[in-house]
């Protein structure tokens, strides 16, 4: 071969070797994958919802609607056999294909999320759409959000795993299906957003956060372009706060709100206790009971008070309370009505969620709160629709305990924010009053119920709750200076081998300062100032942790003045001994080794 040829041939192989290179020069990275997997879950989670929705319409129109629209009296026996039926084939389903559909679907995703290395089958996504629609279709009292929200985490997972992704990249996922599955349902994009946040995350994680808001809005727009740009309740008015004497009717309504989240959170634990312990009928059969108690009560409405709304989500007649269209009368036992029929059709196992029936019971305490302050102060019928508005959220708040969503969620689903004050107010005190009777969410109740304790490993948390007099403190010997130390007697400190970073400043044994090491470095370059300042001339405010603090607050206070060392000082201010990273390190993996 000729020198020309080998060097044609040397030139093409050095060429080839370079393009072949170009792939993965241009290969995505898995944060780049990230990104684009979140576009294509909003989108298909936007459909999802849209088809989920739609499908729920479909089966009530041809199931609980038709009942009740049944001629002469037929409509009675058809009223209690629908829902029935439906709970019957709901709870066989359930029982021997999709056991994991069961319930609302967040506290799946909250335990998925918590576990390392989980994820959500798309064989529970898929029967939880067809599962769900089926039983509120046929009537049973509850919501469609909570189970599209498990719907779309599943399809988010399945996705992940069909890529190839990383167990961590798996699990930042299941929030960005969540908050698609809530924007779509509720179609209100920033309250999905801060309710994965408050509910499903827990803390603000920047890593996540971006990939939550992407999703949502997609899953927004593809709701929007499907059912329309509207909000989910359309009321008549814009409601305001009027009178600032309302304010105290509006704290009342709070405390009321409080009280029925208390009852109805009690009352939903303790049955769904009950019938996990019953042998009296097979475990499929559970939901047609509820069924059947949703049917009865429904009836009972619809003769004793003109009424509907205890099926399904009762959206409409949610509406029509919005608008002050229904009498006290008839408000008062539609919340009671909700409430029962809720917790029977959830706790005896139905597959559903506890967002609308929620929504529905703020709405009818708030509507008749309305009536009483019509009659107490006057005012005109527009509070009816006003009360029910704060209602709705301040019940939620109470329930779900999820306070920032609960006000956001109100706004956005109504397109009201002249309420911003009593919705508030309402809002906070229903959330603080049912957390301090019942500490414990709902969502992490009923999976305390099913023997899941979920683990909480973010350091921050391992921390808290933590008390300084549980940490073993170092006594070792340290430099502590008064405030008259010269210049000279505080530089000689940087030559000591003990290599403190926080010097005491002490007076009569007391801390009143500290100075650290990185202020001296700074004096150690100033000579000149021999003479002209001391250690009181320098010193920083007392930094100092009491044995009662928080372990939590002690790590925060390092991190805020960039220190690896603090000392601890009594209540009169005398230095007990001193904090430093080896004891956050011991104190972290103690309290990890307690929670596991």
């Amino acid at each position: 071969m000729s020198e020309q040829a080998r060097g044609v041939l040397e030139a093409a192989r050095q060429s080839l070797a370079r393009w072949s290179k170009v792939p993965l020069a241009f290969s995505p990275s898995e944060s780049q994958q990230l990104f684009a997997l979140t576009l294509v879950i909003g989108g298909l989670c936007g459909l999802a919802a849209v088809a989920f929705h739609l499908l729920i319409n479909l089966v009530s129109s041809l199931a609980i609607d038709r009942a009740l629209a049944a001629a002469g009296n037929a409509w009675i026996p058809w009223t209690l056999l629908v829902p029935t039926m439906g709970g019957l084939i709901s709870g066989a389903v359930l029982q021997y294909l999709v056991p994991n559909a069961r319930g609302s679907g967040v506290p799946q995703i909250k335990v998925a999320y918590a576990t390392p290395g989980a994820g959500l089958r798309l064989r529970d996504s898929v029967g939880k759409f067809f599962v769900s629609a089926l039983q509120i279709g046929t009537g049973a009292s509850l919501g469609r959000e909570g189970p599209t929200v498990q719907i779309c985490a599943g399809i988010a997972s399945r996705i992940g795993r069909a890529v190839g992704l990383s167990p961590q990249s798996l699990r930042r996922l299941l929030p960005v299906g969540a908050a698609a599955g809530i924007a779509a349902a509720f179609n209100a994009p920033i309250a999905a957003v801060t309710f994965t946040i408050e509910e499903v995350v827990g803390t603000l994680d920047q890593t996540v956060l971006s990939g939550v808001v992407v999703a949502a809005a997609i899953a927004a727009i593809v709701e929007r372009s499907v059912l329309g740009v509207h909000p989910v309740f359309t009321v008549p008015r814009e409601y305001g706060l009027e009178h600032v004497s309302s304010l105290l009717l509006y704290a009342l309504l709070g405390l009321i709100a409080a009280g029925l989240s208390l009852a109805f959170t009690d009352s939903l634990l303790a049955l769904r206790r009950w019938f996990k312990d019953t042998r009296r009928l097979p475990p499929w059969m559970h939901p047609a009971v509820g069924g059947l108690v949703t049917g009865a009560l429904a009836v009972v409405a619809r003769i004793g008070f003109h009424a509907q709304g205890v099926t399904g989500g009762g959206y409409e007649t949610l509406g029509a309370a919005l608008s002050g269209k229904l009498a006290v009368l008839v408000l008062v036992p539609l919340c009671l009505f909700k409430l029962v029929s809720t917790v029977f059709s959830y706790s005896s196992g139905g597959a559903g969620g506890i967002f609308a029936p929620s929504l529905f019971i703020g709405v009818t305490a708030g509507g008749a709160i309305g009536a009483l302050d019509m009659a107490v102060f006057h005012h005109t019928e527009e509070s009816m629709g006003a009360f029910a508005l704060v209602g709705m959220g301040a019940v939620f708040a109470g329930i779900i305990r999820a306070p920032i969503t609960s006000v956001l969620i109100v706004v956005e689903m109504t397109g009201e924010y002249s309420l911003i004050l009593p919705l508030m107010i309402a809002n906070m005190m229903a959330y603080g009053i049912a957390r301090h009777f019942r500490p414990t969410p709902i969502y992490e109740a009923l999976l305390e119920q099913d023997g899941v304790h979920l683990r909480h490993d973010s350091l921050a948390e391992s921390l808290q709750g933590v008390r300084l007099s549980e940490v073993p403190l170092d006594h070792r010997p340290y430099t502590t200076f008064t405030p008259s130390t010269g210049l000279t007697t505080l530089l000689q400190a940087l030559s000591e081998k003990n290599r403190q970073e926080v010097f005491p400043v002490l007076q009569a044994e007391r801390l009143i300062g500290v100075i650290t090491l990185v202020d001296l470095m700074t004096l150690g370059a100033q000579r000149d100032l021999e003479g002209v300042v001391n250690a009181a001339d320098v010193m920083r405010p007392p930094i100092a942790l009491r044995p009662d603090d928080d372990l939590r607050a002690a790590f925060e206070t390092m991190l805020a003045q960039g220190v690896r060392e603090l000392p601890a000082t009594d209540r009169e201010g005398r230095i007990i001994g001193f904090v430093d990273e080896t004891s956050i390190a011991h104190a972290t993996m103690e309290a990890r080794r307690r929670g596991s």
